[in-house]
């Protein structure tokens, strides 16, 4: 087998060769189609996470290794299978569910490994999909494809899982509007899934008018361009000046942060998502004076992404692969990515 692997922070990946692993009990061997290509494959490469006042959370301290092979939303077709594996077959085109947990921990005890105290993810704690095979510890982690387009399934894994999970917090309280805040990837999945799961009108955030139109042609009723210095007021005249009662944050900087809680009306939701780091300073009193919710959202479990792959089947979703990279090309899918050259998803054929 051939993996991309990142031999330690900010070091570009290697391409290295190794026999073909061979599955036995309920592992199955994946001859991968399609890897997508995300911003947590980033903080990998970068080797961890800002976590603003100047301090840096090393994804060594999470319990990482280096060499890794990134990569956890894997599509593949199932080579291989050992002898305890029953729920797919050979020639099976499968979505890998990589938020692997430990079994015994609370959260993995009521089907929620996304959450697990001791994470096993593929990608990040044990190699990922950035190969042309990989080998898939337990079988009950796969879901069949049954026709959803490989490329677009990827994202089902990671961003859409996450996307599906923020959007079904964000709905709780029966939103009018939903104000969603970024048009990358993420955030367009978050506008066709709010669109197709929630009776809310979404107004989509972004400093660039390009993502936004295509926000609207996704299902945003409103685009609002973050550099208008009237962006605020803009959000809050859609909202009747009453605020939205729920925010989706799938950037997650100071400066989005800020605006989205200047934008939630008394009992709104704001959902936290994105990475990208930071701190902010917060009024504290408005915390219950307002009673407002702040939550994160941290993908999503198994079952989540089977009703997800559910909505793909029906057309009710159709996630944005606009680049394709080559086993050998995961640098410069790396680079795009941290330059912003990417609209929507990308994805690694090997």
């Amino acid at each position: 087998m051939k993996s991309a692997r990142i031999p330690g922070p900010n070091e570009p990946l290697t391409i290295s060769e190794s026999e073909n692993p061979k599955p036995s009990g309920t592992q199955a061997l994946l001859k991968v189609k399609s890897e997508g290509v995300c911003h947590s494959d980033l903080h990998l490469w970068e080797g961890g996470y800002d976590l603003g006042d100047g301090e840096f959370l090393k994804v060594t301290d999470r319990g990482v290794k280096y060499p890794v092979t990134p990569g956890h939303e894997i599509v593949g077709t199932i080579k291989a299978i050992g002898e305890n594996v029953s729920n797919v077959s050979v020639g099976d085109d499968v979505l890998v569910f990589p938020w692997m947990g430990c079994g015994e921990c609370p959260a993995c005890k009521v089907g929620n490994e996304n959450l697990c105290d001791a994470p096993k993810s593929m990608g990040l704690f044990q190699d990922g999909g950035y190969a042309d095979y990989t080998l898939i510890p337990n079988s009950k982690y796969l879901a069949k494809l049954d026709g959803v387009d490989p490329d677009a399934a990827t994202s089902l894994a990671c961003s859409g899982l996450t996307a599906y999970t923020a959007v079904k917090k964000a709905n709780q309280n029966s939103p009018e509007f939903i104000v969603i805040v970024g048009a990358g990837g993420l955030g367009l999945m978050g506008v066709q899934i709010a669109s197709a799961i929630t009776d809310a009108k979404i107004i989509c955030v972004d400093l660039d008018d390009k993502k936004l139109e295509t926000a609207k042609e996704m299902g945003a009723h409103f685009t609002v361009n973050s550099k208008d210095s009237d962006a605020v007021k803009k959000i809050l005249s859609i909202c009747n000046d009453k605020g939205a009662d729920s925010v989706i944050d799938f950037v997650n900087a100071p400066p989005t942060v800020k605006t989205g809680l200047a934008v939630l009306r008394k009992r709104g939701n704001l959902v936290l998502v994105g990475l990208f780091g930071g701190s902010l300073e917060l009024s504290l009193v408005t915390i219950p004076l307002k009673s407002i919710t702040i939550q994160g959202a941290y993908t999503g479990n198994y079952t989540d992404m089977v009703e997800l792959l559910s909505l793909a089947r029906k057309g009710v979703i159709n996630p944005v692969i606009s680049k394709r990279y080559s086993l050998e090309d995961a640098n410069t899918a790396l680079e795009d990515l941290k330059a912003r050259k990417i609209l929507g998803r990308a994805v690694i054929n090997p």
